[in-house]
């Protein structure tokens, strides 16, 4: 059969319980629809659709589009699924609700909580004048609630940053779009793109995979935050990791914020995993207590600070 140039279902299509209304957004893994139920309320419904392995037939079903294609279409349907089950799992403010997900037309959708407001994205590039420290350290130590319940069940987002990052019309961020299903699908597959974020994305996910862990997703959160200086991400860490070009916040932004945020953010942008905070909890509550020196040594840098003393 022919396979449709447009990847999106229609506008009216009935999904279940729920109408298509619109595109909300259109990525390398799928698109996101804002849709309603029966009882006309929005929800945000997520459809695994890969453009680099499947498209969509006539009418409404996703096939692979070729055979050397269906191994990995499959794999990265099953890797989605389980996202969807490890998220419903989650119920908490600051993390996107996924309230069902199901196989339809031969893929898997996601239906989430829709939210009104804008992300962290949009209010760096138009309203630059509302990101002061206070509501940095405001939003990202709520964001951080979530991201502890998040590692609690044993998940890594992998994709953290400022468009990834909703402000609702109350002020209160949540955490969007969870990476987990597709570098886990990227890592497997070399025929894709890695989805990983240039200048977010922490450098074990360029190859060292077998060492992502909480401090994976904890650089990116400090790439979050010198964008939110900076109003664009930093260095690459693949690209850092053969020259290192970036400056210490410390230095460029001395004087216009605490030493200590700054000091946050250039230690979560550590190359070094063990150099960066170790959990979320650690970070957050330096975020909150700006009594706390950040400065002081790791048991880990002592350790290596008193071995070096024992060589010399």
């Amino acid at each position: 059969m022919p396979i449709q140039s447009s990847l999106a279902l229609p506008v009216g299509y009935q999904l279940h319980n729920y109408r298509i209304a619109k595109v909300l957004s259109q990525g390398g893994f799928g698109l996101v629809y804002l849709a309603y139920n029966e009882g006309e309320e929005p929800f945000a419904i997520k459809e695994y659709l890969p453009s680099a392995l499947a498209a969509r037939e006539d009418g409404a079903m996703v096939l692979a589009t070729s055979a050397d294609n269906l191994a990995g279409f499959r794999y990265g349907m099953k890797c989605f699924f389980e996202e969807g089950r490890a998220l419903a799992k989650i119920n908490h403010p600051n993390v996107v609700r996924v309230v069902n997900f199901f196989r339809a037309n031969d893929t898997v959708y996601l239906v989430m909580q829709y939210e009104r407001g804008k992300t962290l994205q949009k209010l760096i590039q138009n309203q630059r004048q509302d990101i002061t420290e206070n509501f940095i350290r405001r939003v990202f130590s709520s964001l951080l609630n979530g991201l502890r319940e998040v590692h609690t069940h044993k998940l890594l987002h992998l994709d953290i940053k400022p468009a990834n990052i909703y402000i609702r019309l109350d002020g209160s961020p949540v955490l969007l779009d969870f990476g987990a299903a597709r570098q886990t699908l990227a890592s497997e597959k070399p025929m894709l793109t890695p989805m990983y974020t240039p200048g977010f994305a922490a450098p074990e996910q360029y190859g060292a995979r077998e060492i992502l862990g909480p401090w994976s997703d904890i650089y990116s959160i400090g790439a979050s935050i010198f964008a939110c200086l900076a109003s664009y991400a930093p260095q690459a860490a693949d690209a850092r990791t053969v020259v290192d070009k970036y400056v210490p916040a410390k230095k460029t932004w001395r004087g216009q914020y605490t030493e200590q945020l700054l000091g946050i953010i250039d230690q979560c942008l550590q190359l070094d995993h063990m150099r960066r905070p170790q959990s979320v909890f650690a970070l957050q509550k330096t975020l909150m207590d700006t009594s706390i020196p950040l400065d002081k040594p790791s048991w880990l840098e002592s350790l290596r600070e008193a071995w070096a003393k024992r060589r010399i």
